[in-house]
Parts: structure tokens; C-alpha cells; sequence
């Protein structure tokens, strides 16, 4: 999976996100950093895909299952107070809908936080390479 990142015009922040076989999503940063807060920053997204793995996770357990789970609703609130001391904290809030049963929402919380997202951010030992293109 290759993404590319193009900057849109010679001033301002925002960015054209292509990912292959997918409309073109975009970055931008927030107005305190010289940003148009037209778009999503980075911070934004890495929040949401916590939020969108904990969700797609819960689902397949509970279609695997066969829970009458309806949908997911996911809350990722962020405090990043802390963050260049090296705390980024988000508080996450599920609501399973259509399951009322205190045991099976209880287990699609727990299977949640195995999300494979949640796992890459806390456990894993990420490997970045930066170069100069040719």
C-alpha cells in the first residue's frame, strides 16, 4: 500500500491524501500552527483510525457470533496536554447498538481493545525510514 502526500499550493498546510482505489482525502493543520483548519490534521486522523479499527473489530466478532448488533458508535476524545512530555492520551466511549446483554457488551469492549490499531500505537516497535526520493 503505497500513500501520497501533495502539498496543495505554495502557502498554507493542506494536503491531497491519495490512496489507491479511494477518493482523496486531505490533511491540513490547525489555525494556531499556520493551518486553514480546512481539512483534518494529523493528530485527527491517528485518532480516527483507533476509533474506526475498535468499531470494524467489534463488528466482525459480533457478525461472527451472530449478536444482533446493529451498529457501533465510537467517541475518541483526545488530550493531548501532556504530549511533548511523551503522554498522548485518548479516551475512548463505545455504545454497541442493539446489544443489551451486559456479557456480550462487556466482550465486544474486550475485543475491542485488541483492535490491531490499538495494538500498533501501545505495543509494537514502529520503524520509520525517511529518504530522498530519486
Amino acid at each position: 500500500m503505497t500513500i501520497v502526500v501533495t502539498s496543495e499550493g505554495q502557502e498554507g498546510l493542506r494536503h491531497r491524501l491519495e490512496v489507491e482505489g479511494f477518493d482523496d482525502l486531505f490533511a491540513d493543520g490547525p489555525g494556531f500552527i499556520g493551518g486553514s483548519d480546512s481539512a483534518p490534521d494529523p493528530h485527527d486522523y491517528f485518532d480516527m483510525a483507533l476509533g474506526a479499527c475498535k468499531a470494524i473489530t467489534a463488528r466482525m466478532y459480533a457478525r461472527r457470533k451472530e449478536w444482533p448488533l446493529e451498529g457501533v458508535r465510537v467517541k475518541v476524545i483526545r488530550d493531548d496536554s501532556q504530549e511533548r512530555h511523551g503522554t498522548y492520551r485518548l479516551l475512548v466511549s463505545m455504545d454497541f447498538l442493539g446489544i443489551e446483554d451486559e456479557k456480550q457488551r462487556s466482550r465486544l469492549l474486550e475485543i475491542a481493545e485488541r483492535c490491531p490499531i490499538q495494538r500498533l500505537m501501545t505495543v509494537s516497535q514502529i520503524e520509520i525510514d525517511t529518504e530522498l526520493s530519486a
